[in-house]
């Protein structure tokens, strides 16, 4: 995903068993019955297996059960080929602008038929990054699994690095969730798990923004705060309307989108 403006946010630990009880129950794991009050910690480690969960963070979304699907769409995610979000705004005096299009184009990544989408970022007139993103649908919960992405980030009209670059399946890397179908305050989960590559997670913070835009006002706006432990001193706040996706992402806002 864009990387030139993610700075993402350090979240607190999962509070309290009945929080991990409503997270199993999110990804298809049996919830099992009330149990006497525990610590988080011990809820914890006796709720989910630590290749699940990682201090607090979802790590693991048993994929192994899913029935993918390269084209669909769940409540703040869209992946069908031909839409298009394009994102505005001004930071110390320069204009941004981020343009994501779902592309008529697929590829394989470890083993799964993923969709591409391609994201584009401008700072004035100079193009900084192009992304190509690699996102497919887990049936039936309907979550967004990101299967990774590549990068290149330029400067001066030349390719100058792929920073940030990963792939599901290699170097120890594995998918992760970019946007649940059920949604919750106090979620939090990895979006990137590649090993000091791309460590992306984001906590859902709220649901139920109002959120004014150039295309348009938004309500119930879904906002996350995410986080990366290879940069602690950063974050970010996004927002997601309902049947159209990212609509904010810090400076910049939603200026137009295209439905196909």
């Amino acid at each position: 995903m864009k990387k030139t403006h993610h700075s993402i946010v350090i979240a607190t630990l999962l509070i309290g068993g009945m929080f991990i009880l409503t997270g199993m129950e999110l990804y298809g794991q049996e919830q099992q019955p009330p149990q006497q009050p525990t610590s988080p910690s011990t809820s914890l480690s006796t709720s989910l297996s630590t290749d699940q969960i990682t201090e607090g963070w979802l790590s693991s979304f048993d994929l192994e059960n899913c029935n993918f699907a390269s084209t669909g769409e769940n409540s703040y995610f869209i992946l069908k080929p031909g839409y298009q979000v394009t994102l505005e705004g001004e930071e110390d005096g320069e204009e941004l602008q981020l343009v994501m299009t779902v592309l008529d184009e697929t590829k394989i990544v470890n083993g799964i038929e993923t969709r591409v989408v391609e994201e584009k970022e401008t700072e004035g007139s100079k193009l900084v990054e192009i992304s190509r993103n690699y996102f497919a649908l887990c049936k039936p919960t309907n979550n967004a699994i990101y299967f990774g992405e590549d990068v290149d980030i330029y400067e001066d009209g030349e390719i100058v690095s792929h920073e940030g670059a990963w792939l599901a399946g290699q170097n120890g890397s594995k998918a992760g969730m970019i946007m649940p179908e059920k949604v919750e305050v106090g979620l939090k989960y990895y979006q990137e798990i590649a090993p000091g590559v791309a460590e992306d997670r984001a906590e859902i913070v709220s649901v139920n923004d109002t959120l004014n835009t150039p295309a348009g006002t938004f309500d119930q706006v879904l906002k996350t705060e995410e986080t990366n432990p290879l940069k602690p001193d950063e974050k970010e706040f996004k927002f997601y309307a309902p049947g159209i996706g990212l609509i904010q992402e810090e400076a910049i806002k939603l200026v137009n989108y295209t439905k196909p």
